[in-house]
């Protein structure tokens, strides 16, 4: 970046100087040669650029007038102040027209560039708040991991046994069809929306579902899920429900039209949702679609008998992990 200075130009600080040209109208240079004159709006902590009422400039002639603009910093070669703001843009002359004539960019007001200022920042506070809220949920979790790993060391340590809470969060995965199936259990599978062999969902913990889980015991398998289960899970086989229709999560703008207004804006927020269960479990699994797995990698030991008797139905408690691995 360089300074406008009569002996030159002179390599300084980038990011007061930035900030110092922030509401003022700017010239930046590219590494491809192209000039882009503008106002420059705001700088983020990566010293990207915002410009306003941009217009481009290639060879010293102007080649459009593109508005509002966002330039990445590795692209910068430097940033300066117009030298002469009063002299006239060119515009590029069309090939076999040496008569055309420049047109003249109608200037923004500089109410509008205040409201759309207003608004870029408003966004960009509401970005570092949820960026700031992600941080925190992940150094809870981990906080959570390290404290459980160091009550189990200690008790150790003290020749006693730590006994960790209950699970609050389990995921069901289907593994019968619908042959002999009585209509109670079909009913229930119903409800947890397992139509399908394979298909899996989160389920809360509590003595209602533990119940209906019992009652549908031989048809399903069950545990409780990992932090890195979860977010597989999520990444790999995750689909929302949209307007009824199954919509596979590839962005966050879906998760934020559907869950924003719970303060779920990302896939991150609903792993840390479902992991923790917390208050925006139920909102986040119901706009989850079942989970459509595939056949484990080996294929099954023997869905008919129970998995403590080296079989497959029932609970595995945290050995789920591993099976998930193989169906996801």
């Amino acid at each position: 970046l360089s300074g406008n200075m009569s002996a030159g130009v002179t390599t300084i600080n980038p990011k007061p100087f930035l900030a110092s040209l922030t509401g003022k109208a700017v010239v930046v240079k590219l590494k491809w040669g192209m000039e882009y004159k503008g106002f420059l709006v705001s700088v983020d902590s990566y010293m990207n650029l915002q410009l306003a009422n941009a217009e481009e400039f290639i060879d010293g002639c102007q080649t459009g007038h593109l508005g509002e603009m966002l330039i990445r910093c590795n692209n910068v070669l430097r940033v300066k102040m117009p030298t002469d703001k009063k002299a006239a843009v060119k515009k590029p002359v069309k090939k076999g027209d040496s008569a055309t004539k420049a047109k003249r960019v109608p200037a923004v007001p500089e109410t509008a560039l205040k409201g759309k200022k207003a608004a870029i920042e408003a966004r960009a506070k509401r970005l570092r708040l949820s960026v700031l809220r992600r941080r925190k949920e992940r150094q809870k979790r981990m906080a959570h991991g390290k404290s459980e790993l160091q009550k189990a060391r200690q008790a150790k340590k003290h020749s006693n046994f730590y006994v960790p809470a209950e699970a609050k969060v389990a995921f069901v995965v289907r593994i019968r069809g619908i042959n002999g199936l009585h209509p109670k259990p079909r009913k229930i599978l119903q409800l947890f929306r397992m139509r399908q062999i394979n298909n899996g969902v989160f389920l809360k913990l509590n003595k209602a579902t533990i119940n209906m889980l019992r009652i549908i015991e031989p048809y399903i398998m069950w545990g409780y899920p990992d932090l890195k289960s979860v977010r597989s899970l999520l990444y790999k086989r995750g689909f929302g429900r949209v307007n009824g229709q199954r919509v596979p999560l590839t962005d966050n703008k879906i998760v934020e039209k559907a869950l924003g207004r719970k303060g779920v804006t990302c896939i991150e927020d609903m792993i840390h949702q479902i992991y923790t269960c917390g208050p925006r479990f139920k909102a986040v699994t119901n706009f989850l679609w079942a989970f459509k797995l595939k056949t484990p990698r080996g294929g099954f030991r023997k869905k008919a008998n129970h998995f403590v008797e080296g079989g497959d139905f029932g609970n595995r408690e945290f050995y789920i992990n591993r099976m998930l691995r193989r169906m996801v």
